[in-house]
């Protein structure tokens, strides 16, 4: 992987990564494809109409259905998928503790039962990356020890030294495999931990950010705590991150929660937010959240959002999609999921843009004018 900065406004950057599959112009959003599909989308809407460099895809999810080895015989990810540009893949540590309610972390790794059919599992820093070489993603997540929100201290001390331990296991077995031509397109990157507390903050950025990896990741977030509590933990944390190599803020989030990471240095994000959102008849727009299955959308003849250029707001009428909605009509579901992706998407161009042109700070004020 190269990565280059390529501009910075304040402490927000525009930066280049080019993976083996594509090059990817940071700030970037990345759909998730939790079972290697976007719900509702095929990749011709990924490439053509949404021009998605990178998605996500899920190591716990691959793994149960149809099976890391599947997907390994069928060309790996973008082999089975057809979908030719980058794949991140979660390490599944989230989907284990949140899927199962019987998860149950150890000292060498997770143990959990299928949210499938019952079946135990048990993930360990090695296994998890076994999977994802299986599965041939541009950038792997290592396991971490994901703990809930208001946690006590000694939790949080016990996920770290976890983390770290893990953490250390993984980048050894990773650089060795790669020796033996295992990997060695696939990057890898660590995930810090700490709730909320600058001092397990601090404490996990140094001990990981230490170690050879590719890039950096900030976890544990958006799990319980307040906004301004995620704000405050990302901009202290990204001060003990490198800044020649990409940091992702994992699972996160609406519109202002992207804006508002963006100033405080973070280059990657995802969450299931705009695709769950659209299903759920929530659209995101230039001024704010409409909720598209209210009454008084039934005549509505203008698009969506009128500042939208996606062909969802470029063909149809709100009183169209409030009735495709109301009517639970399968193509309400793509047209909704297209626009909401897209409107996240070109958020991500005119924010990079922005810092390229050194007026962020400007984009920022405009971007909340609209939305009061």
């Amino acid at each position: 992987m190269e990565f280059r900065i390529d501009a910075v406004c304040g402490h927000a950057r525009a930066c280049t990564i080019q993976t083996a599959h594509s090059t990817i112009k940071t700030p970037v959003f990345m759909p998730v494809g939790t079972v290697g599909s976007v719900k509702s989308l095929d990749m011709h809407d990924l490439l053509a109409t949404l021009e998605a460099e990178i998605i996500l895809a899920n190591t716990y999810h691959m793994y149960l259905r149809p099976g890391d080895t599947t997907v390994a015989k069928l060309g790996k990810l973008h082999g089975f998928t057809k979908y030719p540009k980058s794949f991140l893949t979660d390490s599944g540590g989230f989907q284990a503790f949140s899927l199962s309610d019987k998860s149950k972390p150890k000292t060498d790794g997770i143990e959990f039962r299928s949210h499938i059919d019952g079946s135990k599992h048990f993930f360990t820093p090695k296994k998890v990356l076994d999977i994802q070489y299986n599965l041939g993603s541009d950038i792997m997540m290592i396991l971490d020890d994901l703990v809930a929100l208001p946690a006590t201290k000694e939790r949080i001390a016990v996920s770290i030294e976890r983390t770290t331990a893990w953490a250390k296991e993984s980048i050894e077995y990773h650089r060795a495999n790669q020796q033996k031509g295992i990997g060695v397109d696939q990057n890898i990157f660590a995930i810090i931990q700490g709730g909320i507390d600058r001092e397990f903050r601090k404490k996990s950025a140094e001990e990981l950010c230490a170690l050879d990896y590719d890039g950096f990741a900030i976890g544990g977030l958006s799990v319980g705590e307040l906004s301004g509590e995620m704000y405050d933990t990302v901009e202290y944390t990204t001060q003990f991150m490198p800044a020649d190599k990409p940091r992702y803020l994992m699972g996160v989030g609406t519109p202002e929660d992207l804006i508002e990471n963006i100033e405080r240095g973070v280059d990657m994000f995802d969450c299931v937010m705009p695709t769950r959102n659209a299903r759920n008849g929530t659209l995101f727009t230039s001024f704010g959240k409409l909720n598209i299955k209210g009454a008084k959308y039934k005549e509505d003849e203008n698009p969506i959002d009128p500042e939208c250029n996606c062909p969802t707001c470029q063909t149809h009428s709100r009183a169209y999609i409030n009735h495709l909605f109301r009517a639970r009509e399968i193509s309400y579901f793509r047209l909704a999921t297209i626009h909401n992706l897209f409107y996240y998407l070109h958020l991500m161009k005119e924010v990079r843009e922005a810092i390229i042109e050194n007026r962020f700070a400007e984009f920022k004020r405009e971007f909340y004018a609209k939305r009061s």
